[in-house]
C-alpha cells in the first residue's frame, strides 16, 4: 500500500453555495490557491452505523462530541483496492480523523468482526474500540463528486466543492458503483475549507465581500432525516407519521 496521511487534526467549516457564488469565489482567491493533488475525484462512503441509527441520532442532537465511522474510496472499488477505514470524531469545532487503508475486501472483513494485522497499531487500536463499543453494519452510501483546493502560503489549507451528492439505503456495496438519490439541486455546491489554523485574512475578506456564511450540513445526517428516520422510529417504538 502506498503512503497517505493517516491522521487529520482540523477545523472545517461548511458552506453551501450557488453556482455563480462558488464561480466568484474561485475567481476571486485565484492568486492564493493552487489545484490539489486530487484535484478531482468522486468520493464513495459506506456509513456504519447500529441498527437503530445511535450515531446519527447522537450527532444531529449537535452534542459537544460525537463520532462516526465509514469506509471511503476514490474510486468504484475492486476487492484489491485501496480503500479507508475511517472514524471521525469532532470535539468542541475540532475534527479528529483516524484511518487506515486497506484492501476492499480485507477491509469489508475486518469491519465485520475478522481480526487482522496492520503497520499503524494506534490507529487500528482506536478503531478496534470503536468497533468493540458499537454493533455497527452499513446503513448509508453516500458518494458525490469532489474537486480541491490548497493554499499556495499555507498546504495545509484546503478548500473542497463537492456536488451531486448522491445517497441510497439498499445496494451497501461500494464495488457497485455511484448511484442513489441526489440530495442537491444541481446548481448547488457544499464548500468546506479546512483549516489547521486560524484563517488567514485574504479568506476572511473573500467570504465576506460575497456574503458567504458557514452553514450546519453533515451529508449523512441530511440522509438520515430525509429518508432513514421514520425506519429509525418503527424501531424504536415510534411511529412513521412523526416529523
Amino acid at each position: 500500500m502506498p503512503q497517505y496521511q493517516s491522521i487529520f487534526n482540523r477545523i472545517e467549516i461548511k458552506y453551501l453555495l450557488d453556482a455563480g457564488t462558488a464561480q466568484a469565489f474561485l475567481a476571486q482567491i485565484a492568486d492564493q490557491v493552487t489545484t490539489d493533488a486530487f484535484s478531482a475525484s468522486t468520493i464513495a462512503n459506506l456509513y456504519y452505523d447500529t441498527d437503530d441509527f445511535q450515531l446519527i441520532r447522537s450527532s444531529i442532537e449537535k452534542p459537544v462530541y460525537k463520532e462516526k465511522l465509514r469506509l471511503r474510496s476514490y474510486e468504484t472499488p475492486t476487492q484489491s483496492s485501496g480503500v479507508f477505514v475511517e472514524i471521525k470524531k469532532k470535539v468542541q469545532g475540532t475534527v479528529y480523523k483516524r484511518r487506515l487503508m486497506l484492501p476492499y475486501q480485507t477491509a469489508l472483513d475486518y469491519l465485520d468482526g475478522q481480526p487482522i494485522q496492520t503497520k499503524n497499531p494506534q490507529v487500528q487500536k482506536e478503531i478496534d474500540w470503536f468497533l468493540h463499543r458499537y454493533p455497527l453494519r452499513p446503513k448509508a452510501y453516500i458518494s458525490y463528486e469532489r474537486s480541491a483546493w490548497r493554499g499556495l502560503e499555507d498546504p495545509t489549507l484546503r478548500i473542497t466543492f463537492d456536488k451531486n451528492i448522491l445517497f441510497r439505503a439498499s445496494k451497501l456495496d461500494l464495488s457497485d458503483g455511484s448511484f442513489g438519490i441526489r440530495m442537491l439541486d444541481p446548481s448547488q455546491t457544499l464548500m468546506e475549507i479546512k483549516l489547521n489554523d486560524s484563517m488567514p485574512l485574504w479568506l476572511s475578506h473573500c467570504l465576506n465581500d460575497l456574503y458567504i456564511f458557514p452553514t450546519s450540513y453533515s451529508k449523512y445526517g441530511n440522509c438520515y432525516k430525509k429518508y432513514l428516520l421514520n425506519h429509525c422510529l418503527s424501531l424504536v417504538g415510534g411511529t412513521k407519521n412523526a416529523s
